[in-house]
Parts: structure tokens; sequence; C-alpha cells
């Protein structure tokens, strides 16, 4: 296991209303997934990412990839095929097997309700409580978790009044259905290269997770199984490796 400071042209944002009595709260994180879909051009890799409208509490105006809170209701819901073995021991790290696998389903369903597009394949996924999962039952599909990765994770700093534990998964998009839309909650959904996305107003956060992605890219399996945290110490980032 190794430490290293990163370095990171984009500072440190925490939300507004954050302040010295809500860093001694010390907000418990919630759990969160995102999904990074990515594609080939001839310009090389692409991702999939959209704006947060100004209004959100939560890193309001960023460009971010899609994703959310993992629900109670995602944990019952039964995919069509289950996680690969590595992703399964990256996410158990830090998570119960059951809370793998909603992680993985979370990624999905929120990926869905923001941009329209679905990693699915037919199946029955139980009794849903949840109207995106009833919309994917009605058309006999369950959530298809074989194509996802696994890239890293990532925790909110302490003074942030609003605290995620999110963990970041990358899938090709190639298998995925539907078409560019959503519900509207990420604005100017678009596909751009990795480079370019690096010069979009982002979190530090997402800055890492695009360089990580880079190497996650180009490298062999023995880098893909050393994979990082992100997280805070005296408000400035650190990962560790493991």
């Amino acid at each position: 296991m190794s430490t290293v400071k990163p370095f990171l042209k984009k500072p440190l944002r925490l939300p507004p209303g954050s302040n010295e009595a809500q860093r001694q709260q010390r907000v418990t994180p919630r759990d969160a997934a995102t999904l990074i879909l990515k594609r080939e051009s001839s310009a090389g890799p692409e991702v999939l990412m959209g704006q947060r409208a100004s209004r959100h509490k939560f890193m309001p105006g960023a460009y971010v990839f899609p994703g959310g809170k993992v629900d109670g209701h995602d944990a019952h819901i039964r995919p069509a095929s289950r996680l690969s073995d590595e992703v399964m021991r990256q996410l158990t790290r830090a998570a119960t097997p059951i809370r793998a696998g909603a992680i993985g389903k979370t990624a999905i369903r929120e990926t869905y309700e923001e941009t329209g597009l679905l990693l699915a394949a037919p199946g029955d996924l139980g009794e849903p409580s949840d109207a995106t999962w009833a919309e994917l039952k009605a058309m006999g599909l369950a959530p298809d978790l074989r194509h996802l990765d696994y890239l890293g994770r990532a925790i909110t700093p302490p003074g942030s009044p609003i605290r995620f534990h999110a963990r970041f998964l990358v899938a090709d998009a190639e298998p995925m259905r539907g078409e560019l839309g959503g519900s509207g909650e990420l604005l100017n959904l678009h596909w751009v290269s990795i480079d370019d996305a690096l010069h979009l107003p982002i979190a530090d956060v997402t800055e890492f997770m695009l360089i990580e992605l880079k190497h996650f890219l180009a490298g062999d399996e023995a880098v893909r199984r050393k994979r990082p945290l992100f997280c805070y110490r005296n408000n400035q980032p650190y990962v560790t490796y493991s």
C-alpha cells in the first residue's frame, strides 16, 4: 500500500455552506456510485459527461459523470449478470458483497435516469419498489453488471455538508441501450476526449479520475489490480493505492 499527494490543477471546491461548525459535525459519507462511459473515436477515447445545474447543492455548475447515492431498493434487484470476480474483489474492500452488488446496480440505474443510456439484458429483476426499476421490468430487462470495471473510489472532504463515499466504475458504450437524453438532471450531455474533459469546469476528484482512467486504459493487469482511494487530510487531497 502506498500513499501519495496528487498533483492537481483544479482547486478543492467545497459546496456552499461549508464552515468550521459543519467540519466539527463530521457528516457520515453516504455510499454512491458513478459510471464512466467510454467509447473509441478517431481522436482516441472519449467519455460521457454532463453539467450539474447551478441549483444543485453539491458541485453546482461542475461537469461530472452520471451517478448518485445508493438507495436501499437497489440491493433487492436481481441482475441479469453478476459483477466480475475482480470488480467484486475491489468493491468488497470497503463494502459487503450485497452492498457491492447494490453499488453496481446503482451506477446503472443512475446512468439510465440521467443520460437515457442503459446497461441491461433480458431478465427478471424481481419486484421493484422504484419507478426506474419498474420501467426496466416492464421492458423485460435487468441490470447487466458483467460489463462494469472498477476504477477507484473517493470520499468527500470532512468540511463538506454533503458527503459521499463514491465508487467510480467504467463501462464501454457499445453494449448500452437507448438514446442520449435522460431526465434533464445533467445539462449539456456530450462525449468529450479525456484531454478536453480536463479543461472543463470540474472538481479535483473528477480531474484525478480522468487521469487515472488514462493510465487504466493503457495499463497492464498488474496496474489494474492496484486501485486508488482519493480522500483528504486537512482539506488537502491524498491518494492511497492498494
